[in-house]
C-alpha cells in the first residue's frame, strides 16, 4: 500500500461513522468510532451496566459485538454500497483477560479481503492498562444489494467454501 492510500471504497469521515450508529446495538451499548486508518478501524466501549455479565465482568457477548460492529462495517466500507452489502457469517472469540470497569478499544483489521468472502480481526484491549481482553475473527458475506435471501445467500457461501 502507497502512502496515502486506504482499502476503503471512498472517504468515509467517524462523523459519518456515528451516523450508522443511529437506534441500533452498537449506541445502546456505548461503542463510539475513534480512527479510521488506511487498512484498519478503531472503536471504544465502556465496561460499565450496559456490557458486564451478572459477576461483574465484561460480557463476552459484548466484546462480540464490538468486533462485529467493527468487522461489519469496515467489510462495508471497503465495498461499492450501491452494488454490495456486508452480512456476518461467523464470528469466534477467545477471551483471555477479565476487565471489571472503564474501557476497551477494539482495532480491527483484514486477514482476507476478497469479492465474496472478508476475514476480519479485532485485538480488543483495556484501555487502562494496554493489556489484551479478547481477540475475536469475523468472517463476511459480500453479496449482492437487494437479494431477495440475504441469510440464505450467506449460509450458502459459508457452507460452499
Amino acid at each position: 500500500m502507497t502512502e496515502n492510500s486506504t482499502i476503503w471504497f471512498k472517504d468515509y469521515t467517524l462523523e459519518y461513522l456515528e451516523g450508522l450508529r443511529n437506534a441500533n446495538m452498537g449506541v445502546h451499548i456505548g461503542i463510539h468510532f475513534t480512527e479510521i486508518g488506511p487498512d484498519f478501524l478503531i472503536a471504544n466501549m465502556p465496561v460499565d451496566h450496559r456490557t458486564t455479565q451478572p459477576f461483574g465482568i465484561l460480557h463476552g457477548g459484548a466484546s462480540c459485538v464490538l468486533s462485529e460492529t467493527l468487522g461489519s462495517v469496515a467489510a462495508w466500507m471497503t465495498i461499492d454500497p450501491e452494488i454490495h452489502r456486508a452480512v456476518g457469517i461467523e464470528i469466534n472469540a477467545n477471551h483471555v483477560r477479565a476487565v471489571t470497569q472503564g474501557n476497551v478499544i477494539g482495532i480491527c483489521k483484514p486477514l482476507h479481503v476478497g469479492k465474496r468472502t472478508q476475514v476480519w480481526q479485532t485485538d480488543i484491549s483495556e484501555i487502562a492498562t494496554g493489556k489484551r481482553v479478547a481477540i475475536s475473527r469475523l468472517t463476511v458475506a459480500i453479496i449482492e444489494q437487494g437479494s431477495l435471501s440475504t441469510q440464505k445467500e450467506a449460509v450458502h457461501l459459508k457452507n460452499s467454501e
